[in-house]
């Protein structure tokens, strides 16, 4: 919702919105001269004189403020119905997928901008390398991450449609795994007339989504992995102690050399030939292309490294919540530090995805050596009955893993003092808000004597 803020501030409206709680974002949108309230009143309505009215969906529907807009004959859109005018009206690059979107939007977005091409761009996540979440740009392009959460993404026609892979997530709203498949189809069917799909061919539910499309728009598709049949793979990979990796990049049959990428896993090369591959079929030349990739630091909360402590251990955080993007994370960190012990902190994000997933978190869990396990994150949903932190520890347990369960934030932190070596990394994992873990354990590792080690 800020970068939509974002967005059609620079555009020239009035823009207004209301949050729960003060936080960067809304600081940000703040100082860029949006107007912010707190909490929901009708009276924001007067107040911000507003014209129509836009909501996430994390907002239920009977909130006062939507109720009361609706009965005053003001438009209501959902986030993405707003944002899917701006983007139908532009060269929509449109990027969805159960994992990887943000970091994939992210990667095309700063090709684009150091190919001086001035894309507009809305990304879910905050961009190192550009410093917000999104911009307007003066060129034809623009560039957005696509929320299947919601079905949201199929509000969206781009001309070139990106699909990183499909995964069974979300189960509050898809009751299975084909259902997320069914709305994956009609969202390429969405794909502007002459326009391109992008797609993972190594996924398996991309190949699915695949399946159900018609022989005239298969013949559309640009397939992008590690299968030297696709039209853009990566071979020779390698990847680096400490982070980063290298690869070779073929187009269409052809080698165009060496890309070069500082962050680090398998799973950011697939996103990387992703962008790659729509970067070349925007006629970006390669040197352009080799440049970015390298100067590429990737999205906030993505495996970032937040401090280097006392006695050598570091502190990372990253946005996984989905046993698949967990089991990436903890492959890319054993890559970067072969020889390290790992301390998990997790907190698991979402009532209905726990109660689904439960066992896949378990088994990833009881992968590392010590994992710190926090109560569920709610998000917008009510508790289940029978449904917490408990399964997952339940089954970690029967694994032989080492899991500690806690009540809160700060014995977490104290939990993991008592458990942290010289030379471990800690690794703050979930999409809610567990990087404030890692903030207080970076502050106690740095107060503390290295004797208390």
């Amino acid at each position: 919702m800020s970068g939509l803020a974002l967005l059609f501030h620079e555009l020239g409206f009035n823009v207004s919105g209301c949050d729960m709680g003060r936080n960067t974002y809304a600081e940000k949108i703040e100082r860029a001269g949006v107007k912010v309230l707190y909490g929901h009143d009708v009276c924001h309505l007067d107040d911000c004189k507003v014209d129509l009215m836009a909501y996430s969906s994390a907002i239920p529907a009977d909130n006062a403020e939507l109720c009361e807009a609706r009965r005053r004959g003001i438009p209501v859109l959902q986030r993405a119905e707003l944002l899917s005018l701006l983007f139908d009206s532009r060269t929509g690059i449109g990027v969805a997928g159960t994992h990887g979107k943000t970091t994939t939007t992210s990667m095309i977005s700063y090709i684009l901008e150091q190919a001086e091409m001035h894309p507009t761009i809305a990304v879910g996540g905050e961009l190192c390398d550009i410093g917000c979440n999104a911009k307007i740009g003066t060129g034809e392009y623009m560039v957005a991450e696509l929320d299947e959460s919601d079905g949201s993404f199929e509000f969206f026609h781009p001309y070139y449609s990106v699909v990183t892979n499909v995964d069974w997530d979300h189960v509050n709203h898809y009751p299975s795994l084909q259902s997320v498949i069914d709305a994956f189809a009609r969202f390429l069917h969405n794909t502007k007339d002459g326009g391109r799909m992008f797609v993972c061919g190594d996924d398996s539910g991309v190949k699915r989504v695949l399946a159900q499309l018609p022989q005239e728009m298969k013949e559309r598709v640009a397939l992008f992995g590690r299968d030297p049949s696709f039209d853009y793979y990566a071979a020779d990979v390698q990847f680096h102690c400490g982070g980063g990796l290298c690869y070779t990049l073929y187009a269409k049959g052809r080698k165009l050399g060496m890309v070069e990428l500082v962050v680090s896993g398998e799973h950011n090369v697939i996103d990387s030939l992703a962008a790659c591959g729509v970067a070349c079929e925007l006629g970006v030349p390669f040197p352009i292309i080799q440049k970015a990739m390298r100067m590429f630091h990737g999205a906030k909360r993505r495996l970032q490294l937040r401090a280097m402590c006392p006695e050598n251990i570091l502190v990372y955080d990253d946005y996984g919540h989905h046993p698949r993007e967990m089991e990436a994370t903890l492959n890319a960190v054993r890559t970067m530090y072969p020889d390290r012990r790992i301390l998990l902190v997790f907190q698991p994000h979402r009532y209905t995805r726990t109660q689904a997933l439960f066992d896949r978190f378990a088994r990833v869990l009881s992968s590392v050596e010590q994992a710190v396990l926090l109560p569920i994150y709610a998000a917008d949903e009510k508790p289940i009955p029978g449904v917490s932190s408990d399964l997952i520890s339940a089954e970690v347990g029967k694994l032989g893993g080492q899991c500690h369960p806690v009540p809160n934030k700060v014995d977490a932190v104290e939990q993991v003092l008592s458990l942290v070596r010289p030379d471990d990394l800690i690794l703050t994992e979930g999409a809610g808000d567990v990087c404030v873990v890692g903030d207080m354990l970076v502050q106690e590792l740095n107060r503390r004597p290295t004797s208390a080690l």
